[in-house]
């Protein structure tokens, strides 16, 4: 569970607290309250002022970490325009539940968050692809970042994805497949990662897998190169299209002036109605039959 990657850094840095908004519960932070009961603050329902108090403290020398589900980020935006972002504080955002939540329904699904948090300078936008990757960003965040840390992770088992992982660094994607030049490549952001390594086994040998692993900065030095030399290219997040990953990477790949192959973004539009959360996935073409769906389209 995320609580256990906050459980792990709480007992690293005596620096670091946890602000949430009525939401111990939720966000499986009770273990955190006993342990560290001066150090923990629940705010009631008032995300807005979690986030300013974040602030205040970042600026006194602590490092807050504000667990929050996605969803209700959104109540604090201009808080993290003018107390965070403007102010280049080092306060880690957790954003629980992002993407699709099963029953919770269109009030609570985490799909705008990568939208409307990348035009803010001075925050870093991570999306982990598995509990590895959220303990590692978790530790660099609250240990060794110099700003705010975005981090989102969606309302799902947490799983691993196996094999011999790359480290964990600031802005730098991970190829976990590599297919040959002038294949395929699935560009996937956080969890989906692990349906994308699915579907190139399932669907060609020749495709490319990468764990984006940061939205902002974009990796752009691992991720146009393999674009140029690449027959397609897909992204695919659990998030809405417009503005987030895939946008992100179609405005690099234009800046940087590269011919684009057919390219294709996995995305949410619309409000995805109640329904178990691998019902949503399937009708938005997220999960690994959506994608295999979308693969052999543009092959």
């Amino acid at each position: 569970m995320a609580s256990d990657a906050v459980l792990d850094v709480m007992r690293r840095c005596p620096e670091a607290v946890v602000i949430t908004a009525a939401m111990c519960q939720g966000n499986k932070l009770e273990m955190v309250r006993d342990e560290f009961p001066r150090r923990f603050f629940d705010v009631g329902i008032c995300e807005a002022h979690a986030v300013t108090l974040a602030a205040g403290m970042a600026k006194a020398g602590l490092r807050p970490i504000v667990d929050i589900y996605s969803t209700f980020m959104q109540r604090a935006y201009d808080h993290l325009f003018q107390e965070v972002s403007l102010q280049n504080l080092p306060v880690t955002l957790l954003m629980d539940r992002a993407g699709l939540v099963g029953p919770d329904g269109p009030t609570h699904h985490g799909t705008y968050d990568l939208a409307y948090m990348r035009p803010f300078p001075n925050i870093v936008m991570a999306v982990p692809a598995d509990a590895h990757d959220l303990r590692e960003m978790l530790r660099y965040a609250v240990l060794e970042a110099k700003s705010a840390v975005a981090i989102r992770y969606p309302k799902t088992r947490a799983a691993e994805l196996g094999g011999k992982r790359e480290p964990v660094s600031p802005g730098k994607a991970e190829v976990v497949l590599r297919g040959k030049k002038s294949g395929g490549l699935l560009l996937a952001a956080g969890v989906q990662t692990a349906e994308c390594l699915r579907v190139a086994e399932m669907a060609n040998p020749d495709i490319t897998v990468v764990n984006a692993r940061f939205i902002k900065p974009l990796d752009t030095e691992t991720i146009l190169p393999l674009i140029a030399e690449s027959s397609w290219v897909i992204t695919v997040e659990e998030g809405v299209r417009e503005g987030g990953f895939g946008s992100a990477v179609l405005e690099a790949a234009v800046d940087a002036r590269i011919s684009l192959p057919p390219f294709t973004r996995l995305g949410i539009t619309g409000f995805i109605q109640h329904a178990t959360r691998e019902q949503q996935l399937a009708e938005t073409g997220l999960d690994a039959a959506g994608i295999l769906r979308a693969v052999r389209e543009i092959m």
